[in-house]
Formats: structure tokens, sequence, C-alpha cells
């Protein structure tokens, strides 16, 4: 079975090196994903985030030259969410792509929701390193 997915992505007038080294850091999470959550701890290997909803555990692919960002989440509940996030090269600049999978439980408004949430993120982090 297969899920709907949406891609949500935002330009930014930056190399692709730079956003990758900005994006790959978990510590930055707070500055552009509000979203995800606070209080940004490493404990061995993984990355924990607090929420409203408990805490989240952040699990991202090794750093690599082709701007992967993938990096699965670790539910309160246990469950484990994958994540495909990437940068690309555009022209002179960038641009950042999340995958958002609509799980069998999402209502259409969940999904959309979700969706803004993602693209206000994705914003806030183009408005951070276009700004430095």
């Amino acid at each position: 079975m297969t899920f709907e997915s949406k891609q949500i992505s935002e330009r930014i007038e930056r190399p692709l090196g730079e956003v990758y080294a900005y994006a790959s850091d978990p510590a930055h999470l707070p500055e552009w994903a509000s979203g995800l959550g606070t209080g940004v701890t490493e404990e061995g290997g993984t990355w924990w985030v607090e929420t409203g909803s408990g805490r989240l555990g952040l699990e991202f692919a090794p750093h690599n030259d082709y701007g992967v960002l993938d990096h699965n989440v670790i539910l309160p509940t246990g469950e484990v969410v994958y994540n495909p996030l990437r940068v690309v090269a555009n022209a002179e600049g960038s641009e950042i792509v999340f995958t958002l999978r609509r799980t069998p439980d999402m209502t259409d408004e969940d999904f959309d929701r979700d969706a803004a949430l993602v693209q206000a993120d994705l914003t806030r982090l183009k408005q951070l390193l276009e700004s430095a």
C-alpha cells in the first residue's frame, strides 16, 4: 500500500552547500522548524525534541554530498515515521523539498494543516538563510 504524498518546497537564494550545512545540524531546528518542538538534545546518535505531545526522537541520514536530509521521527508511542527531505541545486541557489505523506487516519483538514506547517517552516528557513 502506498500513501498519497505532496512535495512542499522553497527556493533559497543560497548555495546548496550552505543550505545543507545549516539544515543538517539538528541544533538549528528550533530556529526554523518551530512546528517541530523545542529543547533539542542529542543522546547516543538520536536527537530529541520536546513537544506538546511528548518527546520526539529524530534520526537523520548520515552527512552526504547529495543534499539528502531524510530522517525518521520516533513518536512518543514508539512508532517511526520516515520523512524524505532534500536540498537540491537550483542555478546559483538551491531548493529544499519535503515530501509529506498522508497516513490512512489523516483527514483532508489534517493533511492540509500539516502541509501549511511544513511550508511555514521551509519559509522560515529561507528567511534565516537569505538574511545572513
